[in-house]
């Protein structure tokens, strides 16, 4: 039973990590408990990476989770600038990058995910960054100064973040999308639009409908972007936000089940009893939908760390909430509840040029997803009445003269 584990390492230094690991230790486990990081930075929060850090309005120190001295206290011993490079299953042993292994009684995959690379020529040019890690950030933020080129490959939200900060720091800014428009995997036209004509009047340059075709550089620098109809657009830098990949060779590698991600079921254990996976890197059952996929949010990382860690300790399984995700751009806060895709019917309430108001998203008249523009009421409603699974009439919805909560207890009663 893995209740009487006595050793326990998770792979991984991320919010998955960090949330299993405090779960661990507040459920009652007191025996060895290991973190792997690959960074030289204990874990922390990625979200301001693209926001306020990238502004220097948000010092490093508030970024950590927790301090070094509480795993300290807490016993964890945390082994960071560390590479896990194989999983032995038959022995129960993590082999590190470095020749030593750790012996484990549970595992916990919190390997988390890594940016897609540009698929172009010039990808590998000086001045071509990501921006997924502290590294990151410290390598392109002292390029950020006013007057200077960006160009952002990829209109979804860590683009458009990055390119709401870029525009504050007085940079000049083109974002490249291929899609006929922005945010197209994640939302209805309806917030595209909104949110393109908010980043021109902000004076960013958008092009949708536009294809890479290569990066060129003088002097192993890159200097422009040039595309598939032969435009040049001169850049001093690029930053590459064209989706992400799951960390999964390490489970793969090792025989566990894989696709798009580490399969899980809804304890975040894997094909293997002895292991588990969270957070960015794990496919997992999406209850409220009736489905299983990926999910790259900081709740779903919390979420799946307390899921590991309770089946584990052989506690019960905490509550499972309807997914949500959150982007700031400008003084837009954008907070997402569910998940919209084949959505069937959609309603807007509030009028978008007063920058207040959301979009719901219906299938079959129950309401599966809503956006919330700087209207935290309906969002808050909306996660409720998704997990309930109420039923709605689009002008219910649309009545902004009821207020949310109202819409709300009367869909419950």
């Amino acid at each position: 039973m893995l209740q009487d584990a006595k050793d326990i390492v998770v792979i991984g230094a991320g919010q998955a990590a960090a949330q299993a690991v405090q779960s661990l230790r507040s459920g009652g486990y007191a025996g060895s408990l290991t973190i792997i990081g690959d960074e030289p930075a204990l874990p922390y929060q990625r979200p301001p990476l693209s926001k306020a850090y990238m502004k220097g309005e948000f010092a490093e120190e508030r970024l950590y989770f927790k301090p070094a001295s509480w795993y300290e206290e807490q016993i964890v011993e945390v082994l960071l600038g560390t590479r896990a490079v194989r999983i032995d299953r038959a022995h129960q042993q993590v082999h590190l990058g470095h020749g030593g292994q750790l012996p484990y009684d549970a595992l916990i995959l919190a390997t988390g995910s890594r940016p897609r690379p540009l698929p172009v020529p010039g990808a590998d040019l000086n001045g071509v960054h990501d921006l997924r890690t502290l590294a990151d950030v410290e390598q392109l933020r002292p390029k950020m100064v006013a007057g200077r080129r960006l160009v952002i490959i990829g209109a979804g939200y860590i683009g458009l973040e990055a390119a709401a900060v870029a525009r504050q720091m007085g940079v000049d800014v083109t974002v490249i999308e291929m899609a006929p428009r922005v945010l197209a995997r994640v939302t209805s036209p309806v917030i595209s639009e909104f949110y393109t004509a908010e980043h021109r009047r902000q004076g960013v340059t958008i092009l949708t409908g536009a294809h890479l075709a290569r990066l060129e550089g003088e002097a192993g620098e890159v200097s422009g972007a040039v595309l598939a109809d032969g435009t040049t657009i001169k850049a001093d830098m690029v930053l590459a936000g064209i989706g992400i990949l799951p960390n999964e060779e390490l489970a793969r590698e090792a025989g566990i089940a894989c696709s798009n991600g580490i399969l899980v079921d809804r304890d975040a254990r894997t094909s293997d009893p002895h292991v588990f996976a969270a957070g960015d890197c794990a496919s997992r059952p999406l209850v409220h939908y009736g489905r299983t996929g990926r999910l790259e949010s900081v709740h779903n990382a919390i979420e799946q760390g307390k899921l590991a860690a309770a089946a584990i300790l052989g506690q019960p399984r905490p509550a499972e909430d309807c997914p949500w995700f959150w982007s700031d751009q400008y003084d837009l806060k954008l907070q997402i509840a569910g998940l919209s895709q084949d959505y069937d019917t959609l309603v807007v309430r509030g009028d978008p040029e007063s920058r207040k108001f959301a979009v719901f998203y219906l299938r079959n008249e129950t309401l599966i997803a809503v956006d919330a523009v700087n209207s935290p009421p309906e969002f808050l409603a909306s996660k409720k009445l998704i997990m309930s699974g109420a039923k709605l009439a689009p002008r219910v919805l649309s009545d902004t003269s009821t207020p949310m909560k109202d819409i709300a207890a009367q869909a419950a009663a």
